[in-house]
């Protein structure tokens, strides 16, 4: 069975990435060969943006969350679609080609659009508060959200950016808190 995402094209970091994913899903592909993204990849995925649906789809590691937060950064409106590192890992390397169908394809049924508010509803001091910061169990509480809500791996600053992005209020997130039990 193949996902079918018609008016879209998958940004993925190689050719494995493409070749493994171009099995079952059926999207156009871009490739932005590892953490060398350029100013000409970011140029064609502006101009792509236009008429097409931009998914970033790129490995749960450090180069990866670079290659993401560049094209977010540089293109309002892209999709994100993350796969989780821990189901990531196969022979010693971390990597969308390295995951099973079943996780790309609910990284993909996920998909989120990170989108500038002009307005923060949640700031760094709610998230102290909270305990998602500054306190010895924060990463744990953060991983747990991250996951809850499908925005990949987040540190403090990255948690507070895709929650706002995503317009959640401080009583949702404090409602996110309850559900995954902490």
């Amino acid at each position: 069975m193949k996902v079918n995402l018609d008016n879209s094209i998958i940004v993925v970091e190689g050719t494995s990435d493409k070749n493994y994913l171009s099995s079952f899903v059926d999207s156009s592909f871009y490739i932005v060969n590892g953490s060398a993204i350029s100013s000409k990849d970011i140029e064609f995925l502006k101009l792509a943006s236009k008429n097409k649906n931009i998914i970033i789809l790129t490995d749960p590691d450090f180069p990866g969350l670079q290659i993401r937060n560049k094209i977010n950064s540089e293109i309002e409106g892209c999709y994100n679609a993350f796969v989780k590192k821990e189901l990531s890992i196969k022979h010693n390397k971390v990597g969308v080609a390295e995951c099973d169908k079943q996780e790309v394809i609910r990284a993909l049924e996920n998909i989120k659009v990170f989108k500038k508010s002009k307005e923060n509803t949640i700031f760094l001091k709610d998230l102290f508060d909270l305990g998602l910061s500054g306190k010895e169990y924060s990463k744990i509480l953060r991983d747990k959200i991250s996951d809850y809500l499908n925005i990949g791996y987040c540190n403090t600053k990255q948690l507070l950016f895709r929650i706002n992005c995503l317009g959640i209020t401080k009583d949702q997130l404090k409602e996110v808190i309850k559900h995954v039990g902490y």
